[in-house]
């Protein structure tokens, strides 16, 4: 089986098809710590592309309440239980995070899922991948344990025993909703297990497409995809997924004029949560250093958004800041090492982060640069015994023609209505 490289990772590893990146990498960034959970983006997305017969139960992007809730039912729960049982106890990471951007996270010293031949259930086949098929139950419920709080001493799930951060104390209770959809990985599991080569990344922005007249619904890709996004359609007898809204990222639509626009999700989104993107990769699928580009700078600079499981070894495309409230073993089990130095830099943010956060859904363009024009002192503190200062700086972002396509600040400002309207509605 040929060898590739996984920079999330920080190693080479195994992967059924030779190295090959795109021109450029379709991927987001969504901060945990802003959503409400309000299910915009779920119905965006439904309304487009899932409301026909067949794809009832078709969630392309979903957001479901963790630590407890998932569509499908139990789906992280179950793969990283199966890589457990395939390489038990070695599940961990070496070295520490760091500004290497071709190992940033360390290593990973583990199994991932294309790793573990000899624990897929059917047949030694290389380009096969560990997975589950989940059963007919586990599909029903996409909201299940909605706003389910999981409690800090409760069992089977200590995660509330964790190291404090920033000296803030935890609730004992607490959950997070977690917004997902396909994250058109570098190494696409899907992709390594479909026996028709119906499943393909496009080359000029790494989308991951099934072509649906190759495919003959045999659910390679649903048993094989770790975060269960290809599903089966059982009206056609084919697997869809996510198409990553390509059109619009290809600068088809009008509203536009010809510039790349963010997916439904992410435009849909009212808690301002989502920032999608278009990011430049080498041979080895890393980025290529884009300091300007506000995802590359979330990513490899701030550091304050990591992938979702990346020792499942897909590479994936998503990254998420995490949650600040939530104990750092969960975060560090979903996130990866990163995840205690990305909460301490979203609780402290210095002055150029702060001003980036303010990108978020201002425009439903995407952004390939960003620049800040410095402003006044607005806010001094004292927080966790280090000085903090608050800058009214102005952020500008551009499309990728070099257009400016809005301004905004880090203080917004403030209105304040006339006495005679103070009882009107």
């Amino acid at each position: 089986m040929p060898s590739v490289y996984n920079w999330q990772l920080g190693r080479g590893m195994r992967y059924p098809y030779e190295q090959a990146s795109p021109k450029e990498q379709f991927a987001f960034v969504i901060n945990i710590n802003r959503c409400i959970g309000c299910q915009t983006c779920t119905m965006a997305c439904k309304s487009t592309w899932t409301f026909a017969k067949g794809q009832e139960h078709m969630w392309w992007t979903n957001v479901e309440t963790k630590p407890y809730g998932g569509y499908p039912q139990h789906w992280d729960v179950q793969i990283l239980d199966k890589l457990e049982q395939a390489n038990p106890g070695e599940q961990r990471w070496t070295g520490t995070p760091n500004g290497n951007p071709k190992k940033p996270y360390g290593k990973f010293a583990g199994k991932n899922v294309f790793e573990v031949p000899h624990a897929v259930a059917r047949g030694k086949q290389p380009n096969q991948v560990l997975g589950y098929l989940p059963p007919d139950e586990e599909w029903r419920f996409p909201n299940i344990y909605e706003d389910t709080p999981q409690h800090g001493e409760s069992k089977p799930m200590e995660f509330g025993k964790g190291e404090e951060l920033s000296g803030d104390k935890k609730h004992k209770a607490w959950f997070f909703y977690l917004a997902r959809l396909c994250n058109h990985c570098s190494y696409p599991a899907c992709l390594a297990a479909c026996p028709r080569t119906a499943i393909y990344k496009r080359p000029e922005d790494g989308i991951v497409l099934i072509d649906q007249k190759e495919c003959r619904g045999y659910r390679k890709c649903v048993e094989a995809c770790p975060y269960k996004k290809s599903l089966y359609r059982g009206t056609t007898r084919t697997s869809e997924k996510c198409i990553g809204c390509y059109p619009r990222v290809e600068g088809k639509d009008p509203e536009t004029g010809g510039s790349p626009m963010e997916t439904r999700c992410m435009a849909a989104c009212i808690g301002q949560v989502r920032m999608q993107g278009l990011v430049k990769v080498d041979k080895d699928n890393a980025w290529v250093e884009d300091r300007q580009n506000p995802l590359y700078y979330m990513v490899h600079v701030a550091k304050v958004a990591l992938p979702l499981y990346p020792q499942l070894g897909t590479e994936p495309n998503g990254y998420y800041v995490p949650p600040r409230w939530v104990p750092l073993p969960y975060l560090e089990q979903m996130f990866g090492p990163g995840a205690k130095q990305a909460v301490e830099r979203y609780r402290n943010p210095d002055r150029e982060l702060l001003a980036v956060l303010q990108l978020y859904r201002r425009s439903n363009q995407i952004i390939s640069r960003f620049e800040i024009k410095e402003g006044p002192k607005v806010y001094e503190a004292e927080r966790n015994g280090k000085k903090y200062e608050m800058y009214d700086d102005t952020v500008i972002a551009f499309n990728r023609g070099g257009k400016e396509i809005f301004r905004t600040q880090v203080e917004e400002p403030v209105y304040i209505r006339p006495a005679k309207h103070q009882n009107s509605i």
